[in-house]
């Protein structure tokens, strides 16, 4: 089966190890169960996120400190779920490419779904911790009373809400757009899926509304989301444009430069998948059950966070550095 699974790939060079060994062979099981239905990929989406949205119902729960054996048990449900929606968010990719039905609401459907799934179970964690912080406040010799819960809360929802909508975000898109460069390199325009803001604003702009309000909905946020990875990322802006405006088309730019470009970019494939599901949701895993929810949201912020602002620098210093040998040098 295993040459079957690797076919369903983007690309071997940008999929992680865990991916590889665990969630693409049984997401692949997944893709031939949907197909035997004829599901369209896209539905396969929308079940990973209700899937995922509602492991939050078992993430509010504290785990075995402080509700026992029932709270453990609900942690591992909320665990299992989000394992459970992530092997679907695994199958729609691969069913899309078994049967070829790629459509770009599929790929910004699939943008979404991480969101879709972890804003529920951040706010499901914001309310545990109103519930269960007996420990955090012994710790700091705090009095467990309403007036200092509700601060600590409103506190802590602050960091939630910068870890989920800057943090959370602005690391997957960034992780999301950079293998998509590489795939773009490595495949041309049908092996990649790089989006750009133009393009998008000109189908947003092209669509009317009557008939399509929730279509135009998607396109403007799928605007905004391309608009930021593109302002992100000068260095590289400035290097494809170059590119383009000299050879026309990925399919012309010469095979050495291409070939130098993955060899920069290959080294930060390994980066962009810590910063999408798995590091985070085993991280995520780990604090619930030991009861440090709070834990997960420093990770996030701080740790991840550095590692995203690292791999940004690598990438636009060599797209600085290639544009200056083979455009500006005309190589």
């Amino acid at each position: 089966m295993g040459d079957k699974v690797r076919s369903t790939y983007k690309s071997d060079e940008t999929e992680e190890w865990l991916d590889k060994v665990w969630t693409r062979p049984i997401g692949y099981l997944w893709a031939l169960f949907f197909k035997s239905l004829n599901i369209h990929p896209n539905m396969v989406t929308v079940l990973s996120m209700i899937t995922g949205a509602s492991a939050s119902i078992f993430f509010l729960h504290g785990s075995y400190r402080y509700e026992g054996w029932y709270g453990l048990a609900m942690n591992v449900t909320g665990i299992l779920l989000l394992a459970w929606a992530n092997f679907y968010d695994s199958a729609d990719g691969q069913l899309a490419r078994m049967t070829g039905r790629k459509t770009r609401l599929g790929r910004i459907l699939d943008g979404a779904a991480s969101e879709v799934w972890f804003i529920p179970i951040y706010l499901a964690l914001v309310a545990r911790m109103w519930h269960h912080h007996g420990m955090e406040f012994a710790f700091l010799a705090i009095e467990d009373n309403g007036t200092n819960t509700a601060l600590f809360t409103s506190c802590v929802l602050a960091c939630v809400l910068y870890s989920g909508f800057c943090s959370h975000a602005g690391q997957c898109a960034m992780a999301d757009y950079y293998r998509q460069i590489h795939l773009f390199f490595l495949k041309g325009e049908e092996g990649g899926e790089l989006d750009s803001s133009v393009r998008q604003r000109g189908l947003y702009d092209s669509t009317p509304w009557k008939g399509n309000v929730v279509w135009k909905a998607f396109l403007w946020t799928y605007v905004n989301y391309t608009r930021n990875q593109e302002r992100r990322t000068p260095q590289f802006q400035r290097f494809y444009r170059a590119l383009m405006d000299r050879y026309g088309s990925i399919g012309d730019v010469p095979e050495t430069v291409r070939t130098r470009f993955l060899e920069e970019s290959r080294p930060l494939m390994k980066y962009t998948n810590i910063l999408t599901f798995n590091t985070r949701a085993i991280m995520l895993y780990v604090c619930c059950l030991a009861d440090v929810p709070w834990l997960y949201f420093v990770f996030e912020i701080v740790l991840m966070g550095l590692l995203c602002r690292y791999m940004i620098g690598v990438h636009e210093r060599f797209c600085r550095n290639l544009s200056a040998v083979y455009i500006y040098n005309k190589v």
